[in-house]
């Protein structure tokens, strides 16, 4: 959420940063406008707060001195009643200003390369060579069927369409991919492992941004107003909700495996085959609570944590810095890191990171006191996939394959895995 004085007073600013979006449902004039309404109308209610409190200390006089005080107490109730009437219409427009706030985006950082769409994202680093086979490549989900360590049939038949099913060696190398993740990033990195609730309320999903926006993207649990997580950025950047850190605590550096959910709302058609899309998928998140001053250079290491990942097990990548009408709504800078899949001759998205800057923090109100100063400010936030863990074992398949049909098991993964250097057709 942006302060809302700095909308009032660069309201120029906040024009040209959706106009970079390609965001034109937002009416910002028109909210401007209210918000002034609204700070001239609590001007007014306090001035006939004040008129009604001397009216009744004159009443309490009159009375006193038995004195008649019947004009005045009229005119006492038509000031109670203007009242009223005024606080009826201030309350109308405050609840039309924190909607509007909510749904008004973060400002793209200076340093977003402009453009509408995903075309205008520039690439900033690549890691190894696209892998290049003698023989045609399959699609992992038909190497996974193939194995016998996929079934998407039988948990399309279980739940329903976008859920997958593990088997064997297929269940074992995903548990495989949760654990090295998290060693990486524990024991190398410096984040400290969590294990949150996969089920918020409302007031963490308006906290990192996925409400009011994205309401339909998300499951919902009948008879309660819960919500399951689309992501661990969600419970592990709310744990400090409405709380004041101090600055020795910070930075803070949160991993955590979850299971993620996502209805997928509006992408009807795209990737209905294999891992790529799912209703429900596991992920291991990276997230920071740093001071302000330090959350690009933060941003920074946040990538390369990530990076590491798919370094340890030698798969093909670049990374595209978002152009402003890509990134996320509550993003005000993003990093992509997609990984190379043969069989759609492709780079795909397998981990955002992002810098929130405040606007997190300021939905979650989580601020911090600055030693040696007065008041608080608010934490930047940030969050990357560290990562995707059903896009790295597809990612593993693909590059990976053996002409026979066969997977060979990244050296990395192998410790966790007893050893096993290969999976085969049974």
């Amino acid at each position: 959420m942006l302060d809302i004085k700095f909308i009032r007073q660069h309201a120029e600013i906040v024009k040209q940063s959706l106009t970079k979006r390609g965001d034109d449902r937002i009416d910002l004039d028109t909210f401007v406008q209210t918000e002034s309404d609204y700070r001239d109308m609590l001007t007014e209610i306090e001035a006939l707060r004040q008129k009604r409190n001397m009216v009744s200390g004159d009443v309490a006089r009159m009375k006193k001195n038995n004195e008649d005080a019947s004009d005045i107490t009229l005119e006492m109730r038509q000031v109670s009643t203007q009242i009223k009437a005024l606080e009826k219409q201030l309350s109308e427009k405050e609840a039309s200003i924190k909607e509007t706030l909510l749904l008004i985006p973060n400002i793209p950082h200076e340093s977003v390369p402009p453009g509408l769409d995903e075309s205008k994202n520039v690439q900033v680093k690549s890691f190894g060579t696209p892998t290049v086979f003698n023989f045609e490549p399959k699609a992992h989900w038909t190497l996974g069927e193939n194995l016998k360590i996929l079934d998407f049939d039988r948990a399309s038949k279980i739940t329903g369409a976008r859920f997958p099913l593990y088997f064997k060696e297929g269940a074992r190398m995903e548990r495989a991919l949760i654990q090295l993740m998290l060693d990486i990033h524990t024991r190398e990195h410096g984040y400290i492992e969590t294990l949150p609730p996969f089920i918020v309320n409302r007031e963490s999903m308006t906290g990192t941004g996925q409400l009011p926006k994205f309401e339909e993207d998300l499951f919902k649990i009948e008879g309660y107003d819960y919500l399951l997580i689309p992501t661990a950025e969600v419970p592990v950047t709310n744990i400090y909700r409405n709380e004041i850190l101090s600055e020795k605590d910070l930075p803070i550096y949160f991993t955590a495996y979850t299971p993620c959910f996502r209805a997928e709302a509006g992408s009807y058609g795209k990737d209905t085959r294999g891992l790529i899309r799912q209703h429900q998928f596991n992920k291991v998140e990276l997230v920071k609570l740093v001071h302000p001053d330090q959350s690009y250079d933060e941003l920074e290491n946040l990538l390369i944590n990530a990076e590491t990942i798919l370094q340890r097990l030698e798969l093909p990548y670049h990374i595209v810095t978002l152009c402003a009408g890509d990134l996320g709504f509550s993003a005000a800078k993003t990093y992509d890191i997609e990984v190379w899949m043969p069989a759609q001759n492709k780079y795909r998205e397998i981990s955002s990171c992002s810098n929130f800057e405040s606007f997190q923090a300021r939905r979650a109100n989580i601020r911090f006191k600055e030693q040696g100063k007065k008041g608080t400010q608010f934490i930047h936030t940030l969050n990357g996939s560290g990562l995707a863990v059903g896009r790295t074992f597809a990612a593993i398949l693909e590059n990976y394959q053996q002409e026979d049909g066969s997977v060979i098991v990244p050296e990395a993964l192998r410790p966790y895995m007893d050893g096993l250097e290969k999976i085969c057709l049974n």
